[in-house]
C-alpha cells in the first residue's frame, strides 16, 4: 500500500510541475499576442493615416478600368 501511495504522489508531483510550466507556456504566449495584436492595430491606424492623406482610392476588391 505505502509504495502505491509513493508512486501515486510522486505521479501527482509530476504533473503539478507539468501543470506549472504549461501555465507558465500559456500566459508568455497570451503576452506575445497581445503585444502582436497591438502592433497590428498600429500598423492599421497607420496604413488608415496614409490612405486618408492619399485622399479616396478604388477599393480593393473592383477590378481596374482595363478589365
Amino acid at each position: 500500500m505505502s509504495d502505491r501511495l509513493d508512486t501515486l504522489e510522486e505521479k501527482v508531483a509530476h504533473l503539478e510541475r507539468a501543470l506549472g510550466e504549461l501555465s507558465d507556456v500559456v500566459a508568455r504566449q497570451q503576452k506575445e499576442l497581445d503585444r502582436a495584436l497591438e502592433r497590428n492595430q498600429r500598423l492599421m491606424d497607420k496604413i488608415a493615416t496614409i490612405e486618408s492623406d492619399f485622399g479616396p482610392s478604388a477599393p480593393a476588391h473592383e477590378k481596374p478600368p482595363h478589365y
